[in-house]
């Protein structure tokens, strides 16, 4: 019998692949299967430091990221002219171990994980020059972040609306067969 013996039955074999258990993670989305690349994908520029998001085009075999990377997020290490060298911290057993692997452009696209922290920077930026123009010193609510607080309590009136409460009780079982 080809495959594992499991009490007495032959089963599959269980493969060990490279890219095993990757069927629903590398499918390409609805109408978007075949080799669809953007110029935009060979043309946009990615500098040392830059921060990118691996996500795997299933249609470009070549310099294809391991599935352990796939949706992870690192740092450009290195610039080449079909390839980026992406530094990602892997956490293996209660320590984080940095990974450095090179990934074609096509399996890459820059991460928006920095924007809002960027957009934060300059809007505080903009707010500490007018301060000083103005000689006025900037709020810290106005700086720092805050988590969102509970919202404040209220009463409910019984009476809302001009009328009271109606209160049902049961009524009794009269259907007698």
């Amino acid at each position: 019998p080809v495959g594992n013996l499991r009490q007495g039955k032959a089963t599959m074999p269980h493969s060990f692949g490279y890219r095993a258990r990757t069927r629903d993670m590398f499918s390409r989305d609805f109408r978007k299967a075949g080799l669809h690349l953007k110029q935009e994908q060979w043309q946009r520029p990615l500098h040392v430091g830059d921060y990118v998001d691996i996500h795997v085009n299933s249609n470009v075999h070549k310099g294809m990221a391991h599935k352990g990377f796939q949706g992870r997020t690192g740092i450009v290490f290195n610039v080449t002219k079909r390839a980026v060298g992406v530094e990602i911290n892997k956490v293996v057993r209660n320590k984080v171990v940095k990974k450095r692997i090179h990934v074609r452009v096509e399996h890459v696209e820059p991460s928006k994980c920095r924007e809002d922290f960027l957009k934060r920077v300059k809007r505080i930026e903009t707010l500490k020059r007018d301060a000083k123009a103005t000689g006025k010193v900037v709020p810290i609510e106005l700086i720092k972040r805050t988590p969102a607080q509970p919202k404040k309590g209220y009463t409910v009136k019984a009476t809302a609306g001009g009328k009271s409460p109606v209160v049902q009780y049961p009524s009794v079982f009269s259907d007698i067969m």
